[in-house]
Order: C-alpha cells, then sequence, then structure tokens
C-alpha cells in the first residue's frame, strides 16, 4: 500500500512538473528570444539559449520612439493608468454591489445575479459596435476614460458574483454586535466587513488587472490618437506589412509580462485564501 502511494505520489508530481515545464515554455522562449541578436533569430538553427547575449532590443524600444514624440514608456503610462482605475473602481463598485445583493433581499434579486452570469457569456466580439455607439453619444470617443468604463463593466459581473460569496460567509452576528457596542453601518463596514472580504477583493482585483492590461480589441477602436493607445496596441508598431521585428516584439513583450508578475507577487499570500474563502458560503 505504501509503495503504490508513493508511486501514484510521483507519478502526480512528474505529470504536475511536465503541465508547469509546457505552460513555462513560451515564457522562457520569449526571454530568451528578447536577449538575442538578430542574427540568432533569423538563423536556420535556433538556439534555446542565446549565444550572446544581448540588451539591444531592450535598449531599443526604451530610448526609442516608437512613434514620433512618443516612446514606450508613454504607452505603458496609459496602459497603467487605464488598469489603475480599473482595479480600484472595480473593487470599490462591486464590494457594494456584492454587500446589498448578500445582505438585503430585495424584489428581482435572482435575476439579477443570473444576468450577472449571462453577461458573462456573450462574446466581446458582439458587443464592440453597440459600445462604441454608446461611447460616441457619451462623447468619451478618443478619451482613456472610455476604455475604464468599458473594462469596468466587463470586470464587474465576475467580482459581484465573487465577492458576494465572501460577503456572504461573514457572519451576521459579527455586524449586529458592532451596532449594539455603538458602531454606525459605515464604520461596521469599514471595520467589520472590509477586512474580512479583502482576500476576496485581491481574487478579483487580479482578474480586473489581467482583463485591463492586455485587453487590444476597444483599446484599438476607442482610440484614436496614437499618443493614447495602450501597450497592446503599441505592440502592433512592430509588425509591418513586409516584415517583423520579432527582437523587439519579444521585448516588450516581456516588458508587458513584468507590471503583471510584480502584480502577483504583491497580492499572492492573500491570493490563494482569496479563492478558497469565497466557497465557504454561497
Amino acid at each position: 500500500m505504501k509503495r503504490a502511494a508513493a508511486v501514484k505520489r510521483v507519478a502526480l508530481n512528474g505529470a504536475g512538473l511536465l503541465v508547469a515545464l509546457f505552460a513555462a515554455f513560451p515564457v522562457y522562449w520569449m526571454i530568451s528570444t528578447s536577449l538575442k541578436p538578430n542574427r540568432e533569430i533569423f538563423s536556420t538553427t535556433p538556439r534555446p539559449v542565446p549565444a550572446n547575449p544581448t540588451l539591444e532590443h531592450y535598449r531599443e524600444i526604451l530610448t526609442g520612439d516608437l512613434i514620433p514624440g512618443v516612446t514606450f514608456v508613454d504607452f505603458f503610462l496609459n496602459s497603467a493608468l487605464v488598469a489603475a482605475a480599473t482595479v480600484l473602481l472595480s473593487g470599490l463598485v462591486a464590494l457594494l454591489a456584492a454587500t446589498a445583493v448578500a445582505r438585503f433581499r430585495f424584489r428581482l434579486r435572482t435575476s439579477f445575479l443570473i444576468m450577472l452570469l449571462v453577461v458573462q457569456m456573450i462574446p466581446l466580439e458582439a458587443l464592440v459596435i453597440p459600445l462604441f455607439l454608446m461611447i460616441q453619444r457619451l462623447g468619451l470617443y478618443n478619451t482613456l476614460p472610455s476604455l475604464i468604463l468599458t473594462y469596468l463593466g466587463f470586470s464587474l459581473p465576475f467580482a459581484v458574483w465573487m465577492l458576494r460569496g465572501f460577503v456572504a460567509a461573514v457572519p451576521k452576528e459579527l455586524e449586529e454586535a458592532a451596532a449594539i457596542d455603538g458602531a454606525s453601518r459605515a464604520q461596521t463596514f469599514r471595520r467589520i466587513l472590509f477586512p474580512l472580504v479583502a482576500p476576496g477583493l485581491v481574487a478579483t482585483s487580479i482578474f480586473s488587472f489581467i482583463t485591463a492590461w492586455n485587453e487590444l480589441i476597444f483599446a484599438l477602436t476607442f482610440i484614436n490618437d496614437q499618443d493614447r493607445y495602450t501597450l497592446p496596441v503599441a505592440m502592433t508598431f512592430f509588425f509591418g506589412r513586409d516584415d517583423t521585428a520579432w527582437g523587439s516584439v519579444m521585448a516588450a513583450s516581456t516588458l508587458l509580462t513584468v507590471p503583471v508578475i510584480i502584480f502577483f507577487v504583491l497580492v499572492q499570500r492573500r491570493m490563494v485564501s482569496g479563492l478558497v474563502s469565497g466557497a465557504v458560503k454561497g
């Protein structure tokens, strides 16, 4: 029995290691290619490890202008602004909505929850034209707030649905005890509910951040001025009609990935507890 269990454990660990290597290989190849000079990138015998590592591709995209007067850093700041605003607004609105759904009983409550799931099933491509017309009528075309509102609309259904489980898992007795001690509703929300739901906010903020950081279709459709493009749109500048600057593409992709990694490192301690705690009570 012990031997069978040991063999099973080794097999599972080996399978997990293979899956991890399979998933990590594209990232490794991206970083490796970004460090290769052009002659190695276009060599007929590609090498997994750069023979002559260089930072020339990073130097080109960080010091040069991708378009006249606009650098890679400018596009980075646009993406950072959109992603940060989306995460903050999504967390605030989703927490308030989840609290209302979990704590209060009102008409069409079940219909509202079902609608949140239905919204998640609609393909993004089907919403480009309706949202474009709406953005034009609101006078937000060619502005970064148009992207913030769009990404907010896509991230809120998932955030509200997930945070609802966290709020429902907080015993009402804690809030009642705080009210008996003289705490107002605002104080109860800030000192009791918010700290206990914080892991859920971390989990939902990851989804909101990735949605806003990596999105391309709406950023390309709603923004006309090139100096207001976000990083995913700026990546298209490296693809020409006749050739592609693969070294610059891989270097820019690596830099595009760094903020996501940093964000995960900062929230990883709360991320696991956040993904598990919300499933205790629905």
